[in-house]
C-alpha cells in the first residue's frame, strides 16, 4: 500500500479539494493481489487503489467521474 501511495503521490495522480455543495462523493477501496512466478511460489504482494463506480447513479454522479 505504502508503494502505490507514493507513486500516486509522486505522480500528482490527483489533488485533495472541498466538495462541492450538492455533489456525494464516490468511495474507494483496495484490491489486494498475490503474484506468483512460474514455479507457483508467491513473488511479490500487489495492492491497488480503486474507486467504487458501482455506487454511482446515472445522472447524479455519473458523467464527472474519470479515471
Amino acid at each position: 500500500m505504502d508503494e502505490e501511495i507514493h507513486a500516486i503521490e509522486k505522480n500528482n495522480t490527483w489533488e485533495l479539494r472541498d466538495l462541492r455543495k450538492g455533489k456525494q462523493a464516490i468511495g474507494v477501496k483496495w484490491v489486494y493481489k498475490t503474484k506468483c512466478n512460474a514455479e507457483g511460489k508467491v513473488d511479490k504482494h500487489k495492492a491497488k487503489l480503486v474507486v467504487k463506480g458501482y455506487k454511482q447513479k446515472h445522472g447524479i454522479d455519473y458523467e464527472e467521474t474519470f479515471a
